[in-house]
């Protein structure tokens, strides 16, 4: 593959071809923000945190980092009035279904968002996906997933495969960024019948 030079926030970075401005950004210390990437799954694009700023032949486009491949001599910005506007915006609108999420805490505090702008909505999952896709693309199990959609979609373990899979699993905890997925999974074993359930104890 060729390598590609691009600037980064005033900075010129090497990249190989093929490579998205996320990982790019990364590999040269330069943060962006994101809550639904992970270098084990394919680059999804959900949250839309990592949006920035590019020009490229005289035009500045506002695209998602994580699934935005690099050009020779293009120009990024991970930083400026627009994009902070736009990450704090979508924050304001996360944080009204997980308020309390510390790592939302922390970036509300950066960008300066309000967590009371919207209406809550007592979801307390952001549907960054993170828990299905490693599910899915990962350990191949697809003991997870998204039922319904728009504003009712929702986390849901799937009993016939959940039962066998997950109780020596929970791999996809960790990954939570709200930390919803572990109440989910306690709500699903409580209601479950054993094998799932509560082990007996001998």
């Amino acid at each position: 593959m060729s390598n590609i030079i691009l600037n980064i926030d005033g900075k010129e970075v090497d990249a190989t071809e093929g490579m998205t401005i996320l990982e790019v950004a990364r590999s040269a210390g330069i943060h962006i923000p994101t809550l639904c990437h992970h270098e084990k799954l394919e680059p999804h694009g959900g949250c839309r945190l990592c949006t920035v700023e590019v020009e490229a032949r005289g035009r500045t486009n506002i695209v998602v980092a994580c699934v935005y491949t690099v050009a020779e001599n293009l120009v990024v910005r991970t930083r400026s009035a627009k994009i902070d506007r736009i990450r704090k915006m979508i924050i304001e609108l996360l944080m009204a279904h997980a308020p309390d999420a510390p790592e939302l805490q922390k970036l509300a505090r950066e960008y300066g968002a309000d967590k009371n702008r919207f209406q809550k909505e007592a979801s307390f999952c952001i549907h960054c996906g993170l828990c299905v896709r490693y599910c899915a693309e990962v350990k191949k199990k697809n003991a997870v997933g998204f039922v319904d959609r728009g504003i009712r979609k929702e986390i849901n373990f799937i009993p016939e495969i959940a039962s066998k899979e997950c109780w020596d699993c929970k791999e996809c905890f960790p990954l939570c960024p709200t930390s919803a997925l572990q109440a989910a999974y306690v709500l699903t074993e409580a209601l479950a019948p054993p094998p799932f359930g509560p082990k007996s104890k001998e």
